[in-house]
């Protein structure tokens, strides 16, 4: 199982992002997928879940209406879009498939 995350990055408050993750090594159209993020002096959070198939989404409250998941399974990727940024989703962000796999992170500071 290879997880590979992509496009943090620092943005202003307000703004969006697109972040990816690049599956291999197993049949990434089998597996539910998730995000999570790590800020600085705090556990690891699950923000969005995402269904095989994709056909049931949920979300953590602080991101709910702002964050969407979504995922293309002829690439293999799972995606979060991050709108309406706000500082307090500085953090690390990861990509998760049970049981216990996950990316290297990927960094999303917002700040003005």
């Amino acid at each position: 199982v290879h997880l590979v995350e992509s496009g943090g990055d620092m943005v202003q408050p307000g703004g969006s992002l697109r972040l990816s993750c690049a599956a291999s090594g197993f049949s990434f159209a089998d597996y539910v997928m998730s995000w999570y993020r790590q800020a600085p002096g705090k556990e690891r959070e699950r923000v969005a879940m995402i269904t095989n198939g994709g056909t049931s989404t949920s979300y953590a409250d602080v991101v709910k209406g702002r964050f969407t998941v979504s995922r293309d399974d002829s690439k293999s990727t799972l995606y979060l879009q991050m709108n309406d940024l706000k500082p307090e989703d500085t953090a690390v962000y990861y990509c998760y498939r049970a049981t216990g796999h996950w990316g290297q992170g990927t960094q999303v500071t917002v700040s003005a």
